[in-house]
């Protein structure tokens, strides 16, 4: 099929390279470049890497606005085909392809309707995470569902693990549904069930609670790493969690009491503790978890979250 591909994160990667080994991609649109690190420098979105890597023709493009409309259907495209891209694509660029567009959603819909279905299913505590391809329509992920499927997750993946392997599998998914409608035997099902909306995350979402159960804190921590970003205070000054884990049999201590341990920081909630074994101070690089504790306490009663 002769596709205009709209994708801008890594996640979107796997099913560009995935179709573009089968099908005619007439353009990849993707978001302009973006600053990136200290020094703020304008870096191409992995997409755009990706195409232009493939040979592939590139849109940049913040909107899909009147202008982008036009250039896309100069190409004369049966199929759209959106991952992650950052943008909302209205008519008439919507009935633009031949055939519409389809999308790829890292949730089994209607499930996680929204901006982080992955990040907000993790902080839930889903058991099971999943993809699905649907037809794009102007409300939000409400399309009828070509194909979904659950995908195996690590239990202790955070947001980034688990989306490259959704990302992976759902390449292979979206290859089968555009096979299909090219073939003419793929079939639509209308979403059944109660939808629940992913919106995008803050750096508020970031901060733990230890007045919460350990499940619950560990949840919210695999759900926004790395970003927002896991955090709580202590002594009034912001410390990112980079890497932390439920301390199995370890001895209950009050929520946000802190026990240093060889290898780790035990930090209480509601249930059992958090072991911290890698922190961010702020303003400093990442560095051990009890190395910064040792070199930080002032006081054996300072909690975190205080």
């Amino acid at each position: 099929m002769r596709i205009v591909f709209a994708g801008t994160p890594t996640a979107a990667v796997p099913t560009l390279r995935t179709l573009a080994a089968s099908h005619d991609i007439a353009a990849v649109i993707t978001r302009p470049d973006a600053p990136l690190g200290r020094k703020r420098v304008l870096t191409p979105s992995p997409v755009a890497q990706a195409a232009e890597e493939l040979g592939l023709p590139i849109l940049k493009a913040a909107l899909l606005d009147d202008e982008a409309t036009g250039r896309i259907a100069a190409l004369r495209p049966e199929l759209g085909v959106i991952v992650a891209y950052g943008g909302l694509v209205r008519e008439p660029l919507l009935s633009t392809p031949d055939r519409g567009w389809i999308n790829l959603h890292f949730s089994l819909l209607p499930q996680w309707r929204g901006a982080a279905p992955v990040q907000r299913a993790l902080i839930a505590g889903d058991d099971v995470l999943g993809a699905s391809v649907f037809q794009l329509v102007p409300a939000l992920d409400a399309g009828d569902v070509f194909a979904a499927r659950t995908v195996d997750v690590p239990m202790d993946a955070t947001a980034d693990v688990a989306l490259d392997v959704l990302a992976e599998d759902g390449a292979r998914l979206t290859a089968d549904v555009v096979a299909g409608i090219a073939d003419g035997t793929a079939v639509a099902q209308p979403q059944g069930g109660e939808a629940t909306t992913a919106a995008k995350l803050v750096f508020e979402d970031g901060a733990l609670d230890w007045n919460e159960p350990v499940a619950a804190v560990y949840a919210r921590f695999r759900g926004v790493t790395p970003e927002p970003g896991a955090h709580t205070t202590v002594g009034g000054l912001r410390v990112k969690i980079l890497a932390a884990a439920p301390a199995d049999g370890a001895d209950a201590l009050e929520p946000g009491e802190i026990a240093a341990t060889k290898n780790a920081l035990l930090i209480g909630t509601a249930t059992t503790p958090l072991a911290v074994s890698r922190v961010q101070p702020a303003g400093k690089p990442a560095m051990n978890a009890v190395d910064w504790w040792r070199g930080f306490r002032s006081s054996d009663t300072m909690r975190a979250g205080s």
